[in-house]
């Protein structure tokens, strides 16, 4: 038995709504984490990376360290961006970088959260 063209049609938009509103938390939730990886970025007690990066909207930025723009080409596999924030040393061992999770400065979630920033930029 064929169903109804408009039965079909109109089954095929609540299925499309109700996966757009499953998705909304997830993007809530990625966008949050992205703001709080901003902040805890410019924040002088925690990540600071202004006084040594140049990127969109900073404050008086520094140039010691490469700006941070074009972060998805340059950093394809967003593992080993986490992986330099968490101790650029091994990479770079004459690299100014602070380990930030090798010397505990930043915890696992705050690197987090500024990987998920950084790689908007």
């Amino acid at each position: 038995m064929r169903k109804p063209a408009k039965l079909v049609a109109a089954a095929s938009s609540v299925a499309m709504l109700l996966g757009a509103m499953a998705m909304t938390p997830n993007i809530a939730a990625a966008e949050s984490l992205v703001a709080q990886g901003k902040k805890i970025a410019e924040d002088r007690k925690k990540g600071n990376c202004f006084t040594c990066h140049d990127y969109k909207g900073a404050h008086l930025a520094g140039n010691v360290g490469p700006p941070l723009v074009a972060m998805k080409a340059r950093f394809p596999d967003k593992a080993k961006l986490r992986a330099q924030i968490w101790d650029s040393s091994k990479a770079n061992p004459h690299t100014m970088m602070p380990p930030f999770g090798k010397y505990e400065i930043l915890s696992n979630k705050e690197i987090d959260a500024i990987t998920e920033w950084v790689y908007t930029l």
